[in-house]
Protein backbone atom coordinates (compact mmCIF):
# COMPACT_ATOMS: atom_id res chain seq x y z
CA UNK A 1 0.00 0.00 0.00
CA UNK A 2 1.57 2.59 -1.16
CA UNK A 3 0.00 5.83 0.72
CA UNK A 4 1.14 4.02 3.83
CA UNK A 5 4.84 3.21 2.55
CA UNK A 6 4.85 6.59 1.80
CA UNK A 7 3.86 8.08 5.55
CA UNK A 8 6.47 5.17 6.79
CA UNK A 9 9.28 7.57 5.03
CA UNK A 10 8.23 10.80 5.81
CA UNK A 11 6.97 10.18 9.06
CA UNK A 12 8.24 7.00 10.70
CA UNK A 13 11.43 7.60 12.95
CA UNK A 14 13.82 5.01 12.51
CA UNK A 15 15.52 3.66 16.09
CA UNK A 16 18.50 1.68 15.46
CA UNK A 17 18.01 -1.65 13.09
CA UNK A 18 14.58 -2.81 14.57
CA UNK A 19 12.44 -0.60 15.73
CA UNK A 20 9.98 2.27 12.87
CA UNK A 21 8.00 4.23 15.80
CA UNK A 22 4.56 5.16 13.84
CA UNK A 23 3.21 6.90 16.97
CA UNK A 24 2.40 10.18 15.12
CA UNK A 25 0.37 8.49 12.71
CA UNK A 26 -0.73 5.15 13.31
CA UNK A 27 -0.76 4.02 16.67
CA UNK A 28 -0.54 6.46 19.63
CA UNK A 29 -1.98 10.01 17.27
CA UNK A 30 -4.11 8.46 14.74
CA UNK A 31 -4.27 10.14 11.41
CA UNK A 32 -8.14 8.54 10.75
CA UNK A 33 -7.84 9.48 6.81
CA UNK A 34 -5.11 6.62 6.64
CA UNK A 35 -6.19 4.06 8.85
CA UNK A 36 -9.15 4.26 7.58
CA UNK A 37 -7.59 3.35 4.04
CA UNK A 38 -5.69 0.75 6.01
CA UNK A 39 -9.02 -0.71 6.89
CA UNK A 40 -10.15 -0.40 3.40
CA UNK A 41 -7.50 -2.28 1.94
CA UNK A 42 -7.69 -4.87 4.71
CA UNK A 43 -11.26 -5.59 3.46
CA UNK A 44 -10.70 -5.53 -0.15
CA UNK A 45 -7.71 -8.53 0.29
CA UNK A 46 -9.89 -10.50 2.72
CA UNK A 47 -13.19 -10.14 0.26
CA UNK A 48 -13.43 -13.53 -0.40
CA UNK A 49 -13.31 -14.87 2.90
CA UNK A 50 -16.20 -15.96 5.52
CA UNK A 51 -15.54 -13.51 8.43
CA UNK A 52 -17.80 -12.89 10.69
CA UNK A 53 -15.63 -11.75 13.87
CA UNK A 54 -12.51 -9.33 13.78
CA UNK A 55 -9.81 -9.95 16.58
CA UNK A 56 -6.95 -7.75 17.70
CA UNK A 57 -4.61 -7.38 20.70
CA UNK A 58 -4.55 -4.24 22.81
CA UNK A 59 -4.24 -1.41 22.44
CA UNK A 60 -2.45 -0.35 19.08
CA UNK A 61 -4.46 -2.92 16.87
CA UNK A 62 -7.72 -1.72 17.70
CA UNK A 63 -8.25 1.39 15.46
CA UNK A 64 -7.03 -0.62 12.41
CA UNK A 65 -9.26 -3.61 13.12
CA UNK A 66 -12.63 -0.93 13.89
CA UNK A 67 -11.29 0.03 10.50
CA UNK A 68 -11.47 -3.05 8.86
CA UNK A 69 -14.61 -4.17 10.07
CA UNK A 70 -16.43 -0.84 9.04
CA UNK A 71 -15.23 -1.34 5.89
CA UNK A 72 -16.04 -5.47 6.04
CA UNK A 73 -19.73 -4.48 6.69
CA UNK A 74 -19.74 -3.54 10.62
CA UNK A 75 -18.64 -6.55 12.07
CA UNK A 76 -17.85 -7.20 15.36
CA UNK A 77 -14.14 -6.53 16.85
CA UNK A 78 -12.98 -8.14 19.92
CA UNK A 79 -9.63 -7.52 21.26
CA UNK A 80 -7.61 -9.38 24.05
CA UNK A 81 -6.79 -7.68 26.92
CA UNK A 82 -3.77 -7.41 28.77
CA UNK A 83 -5.12 -7.34 32.52
CA UNK A 84 -8.94 -8.98 33.16
CA UNK A 85 -11.22 -6.28 35.09
CA UNK A 86 -13.05 -6.98 37.84
CA UNK A 87 -16.63 -6.96 35.78
CA UNK A 88 -15.06 -10.56 34.05
CA UNK A 89 -16.90 -13.25 35.41
CA UNK A 90 -17.96 -15.06 32.98
CA UNK A 91 -14.74 -16.79 32.27
CA UNK A 92 -12.24 -16.22 29.75
CA UNK A 93 -9.65 -17.72 27.67
CA UNK A 94 -5.69 -16.64 28.03
CA UNK A 95 -2.08 -17.26 26.45
CA UNK A 96 0.94 -15.49 27.04
CA UNK A 97 2.66 -12.92 24.84
CA UNK A 98 5.82 -11.58 24.60
CA UNK A 99 5.99 -7.69 23.33
CA UNK A 100 9.22 -6.71 21.61
CA UNK A 101 8.72 -3.01 22.10
CA UNK A 102 7.94 -3.31 25.51
CA UNK A 103 10.48 -5.87 26.66
CA UNK A 104 7.33 -7.70 28.65
CA UNK A 105 5.37 -10.69 28.72
CA UNK A 106 1.67 -10.62 28.86
CA UNK A 107 -1.02 -12.90 29.83
CA UNK A 108 -3.63 -11.71 27.25
CA UNK A 109 -7.19 -12.88 27.57
CA UNK A 110 -10.70 -12.14 26.10
CA UNK A 111 -14.20 -13.28 27.42
CA UNK A 112 -15.56 -16.74 26.56
CA UNK A 113 -18.64 -14.86 25.46
CA UNK A 114 -16.91 -12.99 22.64
CA UNK A 115 -15.49 -15.96 20.54
CA UNK A 116 -16.85 -19.50 19.89
CA UNK A 117 -16.77 -22.11 17.51
CA UNK A 118 -18.97 -20.33 14.84
CA UNK A 119 -16.74 -17.51 14.50
CA UNK A 120 -14.22 -16.97 11.20
CA UNK A 121 -11.72 -14.84 12.39
CA UNK A 122 -9.40 -12.46 10.68
CA UNK A 123 -6.47 -11.04 13.00
CA UNK A 124 -5.63 -7.49 12.59
CA UNK A 125 -2.40 -5.85 13.94
CA UNK A 126 -0.28 -2.57 13.44
CA UNK A 127 2.87 -4.59 13.41
CA UNK A 128 3.93 -8.16 12.67
CA UNK A 129 7.67 -8.40 13.89
CA UNK A 130 8.34 -11.73 15.31
CA UNK A 131 4.45 -13.02 15.45
CA UNK A 132 4.73 -13.48 19.66
CA UNK A 133 1.32 -11.31 19.11
CA UNK A 134 0.29 -13.26 16.26
CA UNK A 135 0.63 -16.64 18.07
CA UNK A 136 -0.94 -15.54 20.72
CA UNK A 137 -4.30 -14.74 19.12
CA UNK A 138 -4.38 -17.61 17.31
CA UNK A 139 -3.77 -19.70 20.72
CA UNK A 140 -6.85 -17.72 22.03
CA UNK A 141 -8.66 -18.51 18.51
CA UNK A 142 -7.91 -22.50 18.86
CA UNK A 143 -9.26 -22.52 22.64
CA UNK A 144 -12.50 -21.27 21.41
CA UNK A 145 -13.10 -23.40 19.04
CA UNK A 146 -13.04 -21.01 16.06
CA UNK A 147 -11.59 -20.74 12.91
CA UNK A 148 -8.88 -18.13 11.48
CA UNK A 149 -9.39 -16.81 8.40
CA UNK A 150 -6.23 -15.34 7.82
CA UNK A 151 -3.77 -11.92 9.52
CA UNK A 152 -3.60 -8.46 8.08
CA UNK A 153 -0.59 -6.55 9.42
CA UNK A 154 0.00 -2.75 8.72
CA UNK A 155 3.62 -3.28 8.73
CA UNK A 156 5.53 -6.58 8.54
CA UNK A 157 9.22 -6.02 9.70
CA UNK A 158 10.34 -9.36 7.38
CA UNK A 159 13.89 -9.34 8.73
CA UNK A 160 12.29 -10.47 12.05
CA UNK A 161 10.54 -13.51 10.69
CA UNK A 162 7.11 -13.66 11.96
CA UNK A 163 5.09 -13.43 8.85
CA UNK A 164 7.38 -16.06 7.53
CA UNK A 165 6.46 -18.46 10.36
CA UNK A 166 3.03 -17.61 9.97
CA UNK A 167 3.03 -18.34 6.56
CA UNK A 168 4.84 -21.43 6.95
CA UNK A 169 2.00 -23.03 9.61
CA UNK A 170 -0.48 -22.22 6.49
CA UNK A 171 -1.49 -19.14 7.56
CA UNK A 172 -3.07 -16.95 5.12
CA UNK A 173 -0.94 -13.19 5.83
CA UNK A 174 -1.86 -9.69 4.05
CA UNK A 175 0.72 -7.05 5.09
CA UNK A 176 0.41 -3.23 3.76
CA UNK A 177 3.72 -2.73 3.84
CA UNK A 178 6.55 -5.06 4.29
CA UNK A 179 9.84 -3.92 5.19
CA UNK A 180 13.02 -5.87 4.32
CA UNK A 181 15.75 -3.93 6.24
CA UNK A 182 16.92 -1.38 8.51
CA UNK A 183 20.22 -0.02 8.07
CA UNK A 184 22.05 3.62 8.70
CA UNK A 185 18.49 4.90 9.38
CA UNK A 186 17.12 4.37 5.76
CA UNK A 187 13.91 1.39 5.27
CA UNK A 188 14.26 -0.57 2.54
CA UNK A 189 10.69 -1.86 1.35
CA UNK A 190 10.57 -5.13 0.03
CA UNK A 191 8.24 -5.05 -3.30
Amino acid sequence: MQMLKDRIVKDGQVIGTEIVKVDCFLNHQIDVDLVSEIGKEFAARFADLPINKILTIESSGIALACATAMHMGNLPVVFAKKAAPNTMTDGYYYTEVTSFTKKAVYTVIVSKKYLSEQDNILIIDDFLAYGEAAFGLIDLTKQAGAAVCGFGAAVEKAFQGGGDKLRKEGYRVESLSVIASIEDDHITFRE
